[in-house]
């Protein structure tokens, strides 16, 4: 059976129903043993939810919200996304955004090697990847957990296979943070290495490790410390640096100036986690200097973008909430 959830309303006594279109959607949006539909009542603890066959009924004054995020749960499921406890989380919290969770989880990115799909997992994770496709250059601030590299990296293999670049280039700034290069054994790629190890993960998450192997050997994908990048014009080329929060002004100056044509760049950082020397870091007061160039966009993502375990989230909120001291640096 196919169709769209019916919404029935009640205004004089804040009711809604909805029309689930076929019985075999009812189980995968309840959960085993209801578990979805308690995630639902917890989340709204002031409205009545009643399910009988396919129907939902829903009463009190949050009724409208809750009903729509049914509505958004089955389009969800007749879409072909699973719904688990995170997704119906992160569904609760769009909504309640006025967000469109449908439009934003189904959006597709990229397809790993692993079969599995990559997609956005909250709205500024979907403005994030809109920005990469629609302009040359995009920077991606903010927390840890918000799949910035992540997704740069997925967009990054997408346009490889789409033959709109013809290499990816992974760099970020090597900041000894307390610990001397010089004193790492092995030489400089293997002192560095630990620095680009993050964006080596990224890419064998999109691409079997057999293939990406391939792809480094024939130079489709190269993966370097920022300070390789000087004296280069990079065309053809989709460029990540990552973690640029810990680069300088004059670093950061002299890496977009590198972009040449069919060129693609995305920047990521996190301004809150600076260890560059000094603090000076190449990020700050970036959108002020910039801001006004066409094909440029910053794209600040929150904690409510964060799509590790919860508690990551928590975390990141909890230091949010600590007020800076005056003359500290925020870290």
């Amino acid at each position: 059976m196919t169709g769209h959830p019916q919404r029935m309303a009640c205004v004089a006594t804040t009711q809604v129903k909805i029309s689930v279109p076929g019985n075999h959607l009812m189980g995968p949006l309840l959960g085993e043993r209801d578990e979805l539909l308690r995630l639902v009542e917890t989340a709204f603890p002031d409205t009545a939810i009643h399910v009988r066959g396919n129907e939902v009924a829903v009463a009190g004054d949050q009724a409208e919200q809750v009903g729509r995020l049914f509505e958004e749960m089955v389009r969800l499921l007749q879409a072909g996304q699973r719904l688990e406890p995170a997704v119906v989380r992160r569904t609760i919290d769009m909504v309640r955004a006025d967000e469109s969770p449908s439009e934003v989880l189904t959006a597709e990115v990229l397809r790993s090697s692993r079969g599995r799909t990559v997609r956005p997992k909250s709205s500024g994770q979907k403005r994030y990847v809109d920005a990469i496709r629609d302009n040359v250059i995009t920077f991606g601030i903010g927390p840890a957990g918000t799949g910035k590299s992540w997704l740069a990296v997925a967009m990054a293999v997408q346009a490889l296979q789409a033959k709109e670049v013809e290499r990816i280039i992974l760099t970020r700034p090597a900041v000894e943070a307390g610990e001397r290069l010089g004193f790492l054994p092995g030489d400089l790629m293997a002192k560095v290495d630990p620095y680009l190890r993050p964006l080596y993960d990224a890419l064998y998450d999109m691409v079997e490790p057999e293939g990406a192997q391939r792809l480094l050997e024939r130079g489709a994908v190269e993966v370097a410390p920022l300070a390789f990048m000087r004296g280069r014009t990079l065309n053809s080329s989709f460029i990540i640096l990552d973690e640029a929060q810990n680069t300088t002004p004059e670093q950061m100056k002299m890496f977009l100036t590198r972009i040449g044509f069919g060129s693609k760049v995305v920047v990521t950082g996190d301004t809150t986690q600076v260890d560059v020397p000094g603090g000076r870091s190449g990020l700050q007061d970036l959108q002020r200097i910039l801001g006004d160039i066409d094909g440029l966009e910053f794209v600040q993502l929150s904690s409510r973008d964060v799509v590790r375990h919860r508690i990551v989230q928590d975390i990141v909120n909890a230091y949010e909430r600590q007020p800076t001291k005056p003359g500290a640096k925020r870290r």
